[in-house]
């Protein structure tokens, strides 16, 4: 699965590192790398939508397996 969007830093329980998808959903990253995390940067992420549940809550967790800065 592909998404393209906003990373966007939450200041919620800790800190959460959230991509705001151009589809209108907002989805917290998993994997990658600390170079995705940007505050303001447009990426496009693929990977896949994982089914667990986080304190954040923010939106369902995307598990990044690779990434191009857009």
């Amino acid at each position: 699965m592909k998404l393209t969007g906003r990373v966007v830093y939450r200041d919620l329980e800790g800190g959460v590192w959230v991509l705001e998808g151009d589809d209108g959903r907002t989805y917290q990253l998993a994997g990658g790398d600390r170079k995705i995390k940007k505050d303001g940067q447009r990426i496009e992420v693929e990977g896949q939508v994982a089914d667990v549940m986080t304190a954040q809550m923010v939106g369902p967790v995307f598990d990044v397996s690779s990434y191009r800065f857009v």
